[in-house]
């Protein structure tokens, strides 16, 4: 009797155990030897082009992994995980990634070795929870100890592989004082920096040094008429979300009309709706419009005639930010409880003056003196877009370490001190265990190397000779009580020589770093479980029906 396999045929390739691991590691190392050049002060740019020829110029990793198309399903996984990285800390982005591909090529090294992966990603997860218990406790130090210039430090140490790391000096301040300005205290009494609530605009024309930081929420249109005034104080703001347009019916509403006399007046009541709405909303006390949708002529005249600004085509997120630091309500309808249409004045939200001012050759609307949160919009100037974009980018970079450094107040030397502390301390703890872990904890050591290396390598040094030299002064720091003010020892990059970090003022948030470990190591284990792939065909027959 023969025994048919209940197994039904696979459409479709299927490869499993290290064929599969290789696959995997070989397309996340491409992915991060892709992003490896651009790491460090002086790390390079890279050109993207993308299917209808848009250029963009960029050294952030997530953005270069974002714009990349990738197709491996492995290395999809890194491009989420600089996603994340950038998401959760804003800086990062390319450090994480790098790390992450250099765990995995490490851990594929051992399985060849026939280590069991379960035994690898235990070893993995225990020294991921050693290191960031190593960082907060012995490398973390006080922001209060270093003063104000510690952010500012955190701000150039971010800059300095971007565009704008020339002038460092004085967009690191710019983005400080950013930052300070949008302090706001949440109901639990915590200090929150929501640094959404900082605006970039920018605008051709000038030097990059040109950019200045302004105190008001900016946005990026003028004024709907030019028979508005150009400037209301105090400024009572309604956020809309709908159209100031003729009414037109909604669609399935059929108007019959028996008499074509009739006709003028169906459509006089359709411009009364939209009057009526208007004039609800001076009444409630406006004397600015916001709204996201249009407005149409004819309604612009009754906003004139009150002496209102009224601005259409707000960004939704622009809306929002306006709404939440004025007070105001966004609206999306009329309509109350009863079936009328109202509109209540506590919708209002209130500032000391709403403006028009011209930055370049564009009118930008100001709004100054916000009720709750203060808003600051900085104003960046360059030469062209893909300069802009940049600096943006880096900006949002910087931004975004300010933040992390007032909120969590602990920072860590950067240039590689970290990382090469960390490799030596979880190499000693590797030989004190006693237990199969014990490989995959050094390996997971020598791995943190790569950041010092490919820091030293970018700059045109010699990066063996530098990481040896760092790991003697670390150990040294680690095992003579004498020598503990070794442990901030980084790379200076521009002299090719070892120095005191946190004397130089190469800082970055402690939380970085601890993010930046435990991200790579989560995307590594996720990849190293993988043994087994299987890719459908899709079924033609199928296709046609």
């Amino acid at each position: 009797m023969a025994i048919v396999s209940q197994m039904p045929d696979i459409l479709g390739d299927r490869q499993s155990g290290q064929d599969v691991r290789t696959q995997n590691v070989m397309a996340c190392q491409a992915v991060a030897n892709i992003v490896k050049s651009s790491l460090g002060p002086v790390g390079l740019d890279k050109m993207l082009v993308d299917d209808i020829g848009d250029v963009t110029i960029t050294n952030d990793g997530a953005t270069i992994l974002k714009m990349l198309e990738v197709e491996h399903p492995a290395a999809k996984v890194l491009v989420e995980l600089a996603e994340l990285q950038d998401r959760e800390v804003g800086d990062g982005t390319t450090s994480v990634v790098i790390v992450a591909a250099e765990f995995l090529k490490r851990a594929n090294d051992l399985v060849r070795n026939k280590i069991h992966p379960t035994s690898i990603i235990s070893g993995y997860r225990l020294a991921m929870r050693e290191a960031c218990k190593y960082v907060d406790e012995k490398l973390a130090i006080k922001v209060e100890k270093l003063g104000k210039d510690s952010l500012v430090n955190c701000a150039k140490t971010s800059m300095s592989s971007k565009l704008i790391g020339n002038d460092s000096d004085f967009f690191a301040n710019l983005a400080v004082d950013a930052v300070q300005a949008v302090k706001t205290t949440n109901a639990r009494g915590e200090v929150k920096y929501p640094i959404k609530g900082i605006n970039i605009l920018k605008a051709h024309g000038k030097s990059a040094r040109d950019s200045y930081l302004l105190n008001g929420y900016a946005l990026n249109t003028g004024r709907a008429a030019q028979g508005m005034p150009s400037r209301v104080a105090p400024a009572k703001i309604a956020c809309l979300d709908f159209n100031l347009q003729k009414t037109k019916m909604q669609m399935g509403i059929q108007v019959l009309v028996s008499d074509p006399r009739e006709l003028e007046k169906i459509r006089q009541r359709e411009s009364d709706i939209t009057k009526e709405r208007i004039d609800k909303i001076l009444k409630a006390g406006a004397n600015v419009v916001l709204t996201s949708k249009g407005i149409d002529d004819m309604s612009l005249k009754y906003f004139v005639e009150a002496g209102a600004i009224a601005v259409r085509r707000v960004r939704k997120e622009d809306l929002r930010h306006i709404a939440k630091a004025t007070g105001a309500t966004v609206v999306t309808t009329f309509a109350d409880m009863e079936g009328e249409e109202t509109y209540d004045s506590s919708f209002l939200g209130h500032a000391d003056e709403v403006l028009e001012e011209r930055i370049s050759d564009d009118d930008v609307i100001l709004v100054k003196g916000t009720k709750n949160t203060s808003a600051v919009s900085l104003i960046l100037r360059g030469a062209n877009d893909y300069m802009l974009d940049e600096m943006e980018r880096s900006l949002h970079d910087a931004l975004s370490i300010v933040k992390r450094t007032l909120e969590s107040n602990t920072v860590v030397a950067g240039g590689g001190a970290v990382e090469a502390a960390l490799s030596v301390y979880l190499e000693n703890l590797a030989t004190t265990l006693g237990s199969r872990e014990q490989l995959a904890i050094a390996e997971f050591a020598e791995s943190l190397l790569i950041i010092p290396k490919v820091l030293a390598v970018n700059a045109a040094k010699d990066a063996t000779d530098l990481v040896a030299k760092l790991r003697a002064y670390h150990h040294a720091a680690q095992t003579k009580a004498d020598k503990q003010h070794l442990s901030s020892m980084g790379l200076d990059l521009s002299k090719g020589a070892i120095r005191n970090n946190l004397e130089a003022g190469v800082i970055e948030p402690a939380m970085s770093k601890v993010k930046i470990i435990q991200f790579a190591t989560e995307a590594a284990i996720t990849i190293l479980r993988i043994d087994d792939m299987i890719k459908l065909i899709k079924d033609e027959q199928d296709n046609e029906g």
